[in-house]
């Protein structure tokens, strides 16, 4: 009897101790379980045991997605300025899913640089498909990461600034147009993942990295498709390469949406359409999760020439009408006070 009893007693007191124990482990250990939806990887939550991997909660029940870098692009909501404009939803890359535009982005991007001949998009694009990839390479993303980009203008204050080895230690190397590297290692450094040219600006890219295609008009989807095969088109408003020798594996399309999201939400209409500077800005922000931005702006002495000349009609493009230099500068400065980017400024 007396044994029976103490069995009771014991079996009694280890299932109290287990049932507080796990009342425990489930009110101090618990955090965010996805539901489907929401922004930019953000998501709305729920409460469920903790885990190994899971991402951490931001302000207002949010799952914010994780990022093992020392600055995050995409983290808790602390700038209403930026995430009032910033819409991880929409794609920069042209493809196969996203082929048809809205019909305001489709006007907006074809009076760009008008065409005298009307071209049928949806056969343009799936001709071209045929011939690069289709497929947006940065989806889905890897859980937990860190992507380091650099995005490499071509500002004369990269002269004598010795950030080569900083660039280079990126995992993407961004640059735009002409942009060369050699003879200007130890200050542009030599390493580039993808390269952003329009056809009247494009040249030869080593195998090993991405051409991504800036389109204006149809005519340069026409174009970037013949430079890859049978070099029909050598003229579009200006002589263009009839071939071009790049990896076609890596050809990219940058998106006429994500090119009207950046001049709505972002330049807030400020020239006619935002420089390429910035076009390759924001490709960075959205797919990659450190941004840092080299060769931007003036050189300290207020020159706006490229790092490879001395321009002495400097400054001239500020005032074709065509970009808002002065507006883009306080975008600039506006990321960078909200820690979105770092800004390397140079001499």
């Amino acid at each position: 009897m007396k044994f029976s009893l103490r069995f009771w007693f014991l079996s009694t007191a280890f299932l109290l101790i287990f049932i507080v124990s796990l009342l425990f482990t489930y009110s101090h250990h618990s955090i965010a379980y996805l539901e489907a939806g929401g922004p930019s990887g953000l998501h709305r939550v729920k409460l469920v045991p903790n885990y190994a991997g899971m991402q951490r909660l931001g302000k207002e029940g949010l799952l914010v997605r994780s990022c093992a870098c020392r600055r995050c692009t995409v983290g808790p909501r602390d700038s209403e300025w930026f995430d009032s404009r910033f819409d991880g939803n929409i794609s920069p890359v042209w493809t196969i899913e996203n082929m048809d535009l809205p019909p305001e982005v489709q006007r907006w991007w074809m009076m760009l640089q008008p065409q005298f001949q009307s071209h049928n998009l949806r056969e343009v694009l799936s001709k071209l498909f045929q011939v690069i990839p289709g497929e947006d390479p940065y989806r889905p993303r890897p859980p937990q990461p860190c992507r380091r980009c650099a995005v490499v203008g071509n500002s004369g204050n990269l002269q004598g600034s010795s950030y080569g080895r900083e660039i280079n230690g990126h995992d993407f190397v961004m640059r735009m147009n002409q942009a060369p590297t050699v003879g200007f290692e130890a200050d542009v450094g030599s390493r580039t993942t993808h390269h952003f040219m329009y056809p009247e600006s494009a040249k030869n890219l080593p195998a090993n990295v991405s051409f991504v295609l800036v389109p204006f008009k149809a005519l340069d989807l026409l174009w970037i498709a013949s430079a890859l095969s049978t070099g029909q088109i050598r003229f579009t408003y200006a002589p263009v390469k009839p071939f071009l020798r790049v990896d076609k594996d890596k050809v990219q399309i940058y998106n006429p949406a994500f090119f009207k999201y950046i001049h709505d939400r972002w330049t807030e209409h400020h020239g006619r359409y935002p420089s390429t500077g910035m076009l390759v800005l924001f490709f960075a922000l959205h797919v990659c999760d450190e941004v840092n931005v080299f060769g931007f702006g003036a050189d300290s002495r207020g020159n706006w020439h490229h790092y490879w000349e001395n321009n002495r009609y400097a400054g001239e493009f500020r005032k074709t009408g065509v970009h808002d230099a002065d507006f883009e500068a306080h975008i600039i400065d506006m990321l960078e006070r909200t820690n979105k980017i770092d800004v390397y400024r140079g001499n």
